[in-house]
């Protein structure tokens, strides 16, 4: 099949994890900290997928020494460790989904923005690790979505041509990145309805992994 899926690639905060209101509290706490007022939406529609450093910086509206940036980003995510990690759980349907890839043989990777110490916390704590082929941080590229990077490279460490990669996000500069690396787009509206997850360019939207469209099905052999 010409369309074929080989690969498929997942956002980790808010896609396969529901966990974006601790960030959003963590942000809240940390942009009154730098005299900012944040709401909700805008955390959700303007922070998520991108690099801390870049994102304290914006809002401290001033330079500030890169200790103090490194040291606002991590009492940042401390914070968010803190809310979420005795909560934690899988959204709907994706135990069920990563088996069934892997049983087609269908690599899986994660690409992320989320910092190292959360990634341990989530994929060790749900024991996500082992069932995934790559896994790929914000450390580890230059530039964060809505820029390509973590997608080009998760595919190439894959082996997956961006072609026939699959990309599931929440947010609308993950669904930017992964239209910006040539991939399928899947929007999870676990945060964002599904008109606004269409409208920055998935092609589908899901409310979880317990029903997926007939399209992607197909393509996925499933």
């Amino acid at each position: 099949m010409s369309n074929a899926i080989h690969a498929v690639l997942f956002d980790l905060d808010g896609t396969l994890v529901d966990n974006m209101h601790a960030h959003v509290d963590a942000w809240i706490e940390t942009g009154r900290l730098l005299g900012r007022e944040l709401t909700a939406e805008q955390i959700q529609r303007d922070f998520a997928g991108r690099k801390n450093e870049e994102l304290i910086a914006q809002l401290a509206g001033t330079s500030l020494p890169a200790a103090e940036v490194e040291r606002l980003a991590e009492q940042k995510e401390a914070r968010y460790r803190e809310l979420y990690g005795p909560h934690m759980r899988l959204v709907d349907g994706v135990d069920a989904f990563l088996a069934q890839l892997a049983a087609r043989g269908i690599a899986i990777g994660i690409a992320t923005a989320a910092p190292g110490k959360n990634r341990d916390l989530v994929l060790n704590g749900l024991g996500l690790t082992a069932r995934v082929g790559a896994i790929v941080g914000a450390e580890e590229v230059r530039r964060g979505k809505p820029a390509p990077d973590l997608f080009l490279e998760g595919a190439r460490r894959l082996g997956s041509d961006p072609r026939a990669t699959l990309v599931f996000e929440d947010a609308v500069l993950g669904v930017q990145a992964g239209i910006a690396a040539g991939m399928s787009v899947c929007g999870v509206t676990t945060a964002e309805p599904s008109d606004v997850l269409l409208g920055a360019g998935a092609q589908h939207t899901v409310r979880d992994f317990t029903e997926l469209p007939a399209e992607l099905r197909t393509r996925l052999g499933l």
